[in-house]
């Protein structure tokens, strides 16, 4: 399905809002998530900042060829079609914590909270069944969240990108995603029966 980005971000942003809203620490009065409202967004870390919003900027900054599974068979739905393979994909996410500068910019809460998407992730890296969210609900998808070392350099250029200030963030790897191919299934004859007691004969000779 060509959602399938958007449904990836949603099911992790989810995951991260209702996680963070269930924590005493963070989402009962008193507490920074709760009496700031602070949320999960989609956008920009600048995008973020510019509109005075506070919580986590969830973006997806890279999307890239899954070059490993580029070979994957085409699909079986029915005895008579095939699906073709879907064009893999790895998506890239910058996780980054925000506070407006109405609290000063707030550093404490802002490690509090990438602290707490950390453990997140690391108890929680597989995403399937009921975890699903958008058009991936009640499908058989599976995510892998895995966290991921990028260079000073990399990460630099990411933020000269975005034309603002570096902000302390980490950036995650997501896997499988799959976009499917607007073609039509592949119509084929069907299997009807197999006779394994049947194999192919090779002859041996000596060479004389």
């Amino acid at each position: 399905m060509f959602q399938a980005l958007h449904a990836t971000s949603e099911t992790l942003r989810d995951y991260l809002e209702t996680s963070f809203a269930a924590d005493p620490f963070f989402g009962s009065a008193g507490r920074p998530w709760f009496d700031r409202n602070m949320r999960v967004y989609l956008h920009t870390p600048a995008e973020v900042v510019t509109n005075n919003y506070e919580g986590i900027s969830l973006w997806l900054y890279r999307v890239v060829r899954d070059e490993q599974r580029l070979n994957d068979p085409a699909r079986r739905i029915a005895p008579t079609q095939l699906r073709p393979p879907p064009l893999p994909m790895r998506l890239h996410y910058l996780v980054t914590p925000l506070t407006n500068r109405g609290h000063h910019g707030d550093p404490d809460t802002e490690q509090y909270v990438l602290g707490k998407a950390l453990q997140l992730f690391y108890s929680k890296p597989t995403f399937r069944g009921t975890d699903l969210r958008d058009q991936f609900a009640g499908t058989g998808v599976e995510l892998f969240v895995r966290l991921e070392t990028i260079s000073l350099d990399e990460i630099a250029q990411v933020w000269q990108g975005l034309e603002g200030s570096y902000q302390l963030s980490v950036s995650y790897e997501v896997t499988l995603v799959d976009i499917d191919a607007a073609v039509e299934p592949e119509r084929v004859t069907p299997v009807l029966v197999a006779l394994p007691e049947y194999g192919q004969a090779a002859v041996v000779t000596d060479g004389s």
